[in-house]
């Protein structure tokens, strides 16, 4: 793969089970969630997909359940939620590895399945940082997946631009909250016309503190663009966007 061949990488999304925990919330599309032609952002939609992941871990009553930290996410848009829609969102395990676990969640506007996403949550003590075990009891099959980065480095042709982290950026823990990571991928493609997202993946590499001083680098590919969000040299977080009709 060429340094700025960045491509999507279908993870193969586990279908939803016939049985065994699901959790399901229901999320209304508000002013505060849409862009200017009222459509629902990738920001927006990030924040429901935590709400649901909440939703699990605050019912889940597993012993010994240390923290989670988001590695990976990817993101299919069948059909971009607008303005006032219903969005009910169901998630599940659906795999696991020695210290990670793979969460898909499904968001339908009615019957009509919007969205799909799988993510990968490494579990971490919470007191070192370091990837831990998962905690005795944790049930989730015996599909495996796996925790592991594909996206590639930014090219040295990258464009470069500042990016200012706010205070409405910072979570519960004190670090930039994962939906944060979603804002300048929003403001290129506002950029860019605002076309149509039909894929979108985030990688996690390390994670960015509210006094963090970032840089925002961008570049093409063959479906739409990658960004990487850089303290120094270091990339602590990459988002690949494809575009479709």
């Amino acid at each position: 793969m060429a340094p700025d061949d960045h491509r999507l990488v279908d993870s193969g999304f586990a279908s939803r089970p016939g049985r065994g925990r699901i959790i399901k919330i229901r999320r209304h599309v508000g002013l505060g969630d849409v862009r200017p032609d009222a459509t629902f952002r990738l920001d927006a939609l990030a924040r429901s997909l935590q709400d649901a992941a909440d939703a699990d871990a605050a019912t889940g009553h597993v012993d010994d359940m240390g923290a989670w930290l988001l590695r990976k996410l990817t993101m299919r848009l069948h059909h971009t939620p607008r303005l006032r829609a219903e969005l009910d969102v169901a998630t599940w395990c659906s795999g696991v590895g020695p210290s990670w676990a793979e969460r898909r969640t499904d968001v339908h506007v009615g019957d009509r399945l919007v969205i799909e996403t799988a993510a990968v949550w490494v579990h971490v003590d919470p007191t070192s940082g370091a990837p831990s075990r998962l905690p005795h009891g944790f049930a989730a099959g015996d599909r495996r997946v796996s925790a592991r980065l594909t996206h590639q480095l930014p090219p040295a042709r990258a464009s470069r631009a500042q990016w200012p982290l706010r205070a409405t950026d910072a979570d519960v823990v004190g670090h930039v909250n994962n939906a944060a990571y979603w804002a300048p991928v929003e403001e290129e493609l506002a950029r860019r016309g605002r076309p149509r997202v039909r894929t979108a993946e985030i990688e996690f590499r390390a994670g960015l503190d509210p006094s963090d001083e970032v840089e925002m680098l961008t570049a093409e590919h063959e479906a739409g663009f990658a960004v990487w969000l850089c303290v120094g040299s270091t990339v602590r977080a990459s988002a690949l966007v494809g575009f479709g009709t």
